[in-house]
Order: structure tokens, then sequence, then C-alpha cells
């Protein structure tokens, strides 16, 4: 057997290639792309027997993700993608000076595999339209991200200096406010609009009904009295919210298009029925879920083992006489936030997840306490009809509700 770390760069590779023993066989800094990729083959075959198989070949990486894993993958080595925090906390083990470099970091990672590999987990193997999914879904949460921070930007800004334009709209990245605010973004201006001009620019927005009420609410609002801001402070902060706004707005109908191809991709998928049966998950929430789960049927041996890398089952800290159940914050974010809305949306679709939730708040959980145990209760579930291809079914879910309360399982 042949183990390999490999230390990545934006542009290289650090690669060592250790034997079973432990002795150092070959350690080269390689080009990213295909050239240096078919220099790491010719080394592993230089060092490979000729009756070895690709498997036999154990590569240790910091990411799991990217052209070059996936064609490690490809290639049938075993692939192991090790958490960098791990990674730092074994390089402490060779060594308490401190001392760091990239060959250096591409040894631990040989070691670590060739030492410690099973309690690793391989790179996962997800089909192509999981992997399709997981594009796409990221790059649908991350615009959305993108887009509420640039909203929390353009709400600090209209408190500085046009506070009736905070009372008047209560979703600054609705269509009302951003067309409103690109054609008034000064109180002055927004003093100036009429009712015919906003419902012209309702209109044009795509709002429908009530165009004259709404238009005559905004009219009000923005009239009101309010404090003023130094006329030269006023001309900057208006110039930048309308730029603000234009970026808004263009986050807005990019994250849209977006979410119709991460429901194309995700209504592809073979367990898309059962992912949609589940309480709480829609199109997107479900392919949210899906993406970061994977849908290799050998990454999760049990329940528990999912719901380990959901993040929702929590951690003991024991020591001496103290003991401590607490939160589990090293996880996977974008999976740990769908999971928490699929548990808070679940609350009025499943009666089930009701009285869940309910046992724990009488028990002295907090909402978020009791929303984090719902949410694994909810992961187990989904575990057991991926694994039996089965939909959500109530009254298989919660079967302890008839005769006792609910009992969660950390």
């Amino acid at each position: 057997m042949l183990f390999v770390g490999d230390d990545w760069a934006e542009d290289h590779h650090d690669i060592e290639i250790v034997d079973g023993a432990g002795r150092r066989l070959a350690r080269r800094r390689l080009s990213e792309g295909v050239v240096g990729l078919e220099v790491l083959h010719a080394l592993i075959a230089d060092h490979l027997g000729d009756d070895a198989e690709p498997e036999s070949v154990m590569v240790g990486i910091e990411t799991d993700r990217g052209p070059w894993v996936q064609a490690l993958v490809a290639a049938g080595y075993t692939v192991y993608a090790v958490n960098p925090l791990q990674a730092a906390r074994y390089r402490e083990r060779h060594g308490t000076s401190g001392a760091k470099s990239d060959p250096g970091d591409a040894h631990v990672l040989a070691e670590l595999v060739r030492l410690d590999r099973a309690h690793h987990r391989p790179v996962a193997g997800d089909s192509d339209l999981a992997e399709h999914v997981k594009v796409t879904a990221r790059v649908h949460q991350s615009l959305i991200w993108s887009r509420q921070r640039q909203t929390n930007t353009l709400r600090s800004m209209l408190r500085e200096y046009y506070p009736a334009a905070l009372a008047t709209f209560d979703e600054l990245a609705g269509r009302d406010a951003l067309a409103i605010l690109a054609a008034a973004p000064s109180p002055a201006e927004g003093r100036g609009l009429t009712v015919r001009r906003v419902e012209r620019l309702l209109k044009a927005a795509g709002r429908q009904r009530n165009l004259t009420s709404t238009a005559e609410r905004i009219v009000t609002g923005l009239s009101s009295e309010q404090l003023e801001a130094r006329p030269a402070v006023v001309s900057a902060y208006s110039g930048s919210v309308g730029a603000l706004v234009a970026v808004i707005g263009e986050l807005v109908r990019q994250t849209e298009k977006l979410a119709e191809q991460v429901e194309a991709g995700f209504g592809r998928h073979p367990d898309a029925e059962i992912y949609l049966s589940q309480p709480g998950l829609g199109s997107i929430l479900a392919a949210r879920v899906l993406a970061e789960f994977g849908d290799d049927p050998n990454r999760y041996a049990d329940a528990k083992s999912r719901k380990n890398y959901a993040g929702t089952s929590p951690i003991t800290k024991t020591s001496g006489k103290s003991r401590a159940v607490l939160a589990r914050h090293a996880r996977n974010r974008r999976l740990a936030d769908a999971l928490y809305q699929q548990a808070f949306c679940a609350l009025t679709s499943s009666p089930g997840a009701r009285a869940c939730y309910d046992a724990h708040r009488a028990r002295g959980a907090t909402h978020h306490q009791a929303l984090r145990a719902l949410g694994n209760r909810l992961v187990g579930i989904l575990h057991g009809c991926l694994r039996h291809h089965t939909t959500y079914d109530e009254a298989t879910a919660w079967p302890q509700l008839r005769t006792q309360p609910d009992t969660v399982a950390a």
C-alpha cells in the first residue's frame, strides 16, 4: 500500500508518498492541472507493485471538492478529505514547536492516512446529479446570504439619513422598496413623489393588486416629518443607496433564476419524492438537504452517523465530577441552517413534530434547543426513509404519541 499526503494550494500541490512502514518514497511540488496530475500518477506507478490495485493508494487532502480531487477519485485511489482542524491537531502530535511548512503538512497528511485512516471518512461517491444539485443549491444559498448582507448595509445607511424610508418599508429587498428607493434615494425626492407616479413605479416593478392603497401609504410615509441630516451627507448617502439598490435588485433577480435551476435539478433526482415527503421541506430546502448529505448509500453507517455529520446531535463533555451536554458547533453550516429551517416549518405541518417540540419546551428547553432536538429527530426519520426507500408517514414516524409523550434521543 502507498500513502500520499497532498497539501494543496491555489496553483500547486506539495506531495509526499510513504510506504506501509512510514519510509518516504517521494516528495515533490506539483503544479495544479493536468501536467501535475500526470506527474503524480507517474510517481505512484513507480512505487506501486505491478499486481496492486489503485484502491491500495490512500490519499489524504484537506478538501473534498474540485477537479483535482475528482480526478483522484476517478483514478480509483481511496481519497480521505481531512478536516483542516484535525490536520492541525495531528501536526502537534509530530512536534510542539509550532513550526509549519507545506512539505511538512504533506508529511502529516501522509502519516495520518497511514496510521489513523480508520477514524476518517473517505470521499463519498455521490452521483453526478447530486453534485449538480450541490453546486446550484450552494450558490443559491450564497446569493441569499449576500443579498441579506447588502440589505443590512442598506438598512444601516437609511438609518443615518432617511428614517422615513425605514418606517415605510418592512422588507427593503422587496420589489416595492427597491423600485421606490431607486427613483427617490433621498428624503427630498421621497417627499416629491405623487400617488400617480408611485403607482406607475409599483406597476413597473410587478405589483398588480392594491396599487392605489399601497401608493397612498408609501407617499404618506415618505412625506412624514423626520430629522434632517446635513445636505453634504445626504447627497453622499443617496448616491451610495442608489448603487446599493441596483446591486440588491440584481441579486434578487439572479437568485430567482437560480432557484429555478435548483428545483429542476432536484426534481430529476430519484430520491426527490422521499425528501419532499418530509415535514417542513419544500423544493429549495429539500435540495439543500440532499446537496449537503449527498446520495452515496454507503456514506452513513446508521442514523447516528448521519446526525453527527448534520451537527444536530449534542456533544457531552465530562471531566471528573462535571458533566455538560452542549450543542455541536463544529458542523456543516449550510446543512445545519437547512435542518433548523425544516424543524421550524415542520411545527405547522406535522402534529408529531409539534408534540416533540412542545415536550422539550415543557421540560425547560429554550426555543432554539427544542428546535435542534426536533431537527435531530427529523434527521433520523429521513435516514430511515432513505434506507428503506419509502416516503414519510406520520403514524410510523411518531408511534409513541399514541401512548406517551415524545422522548427524543440525543
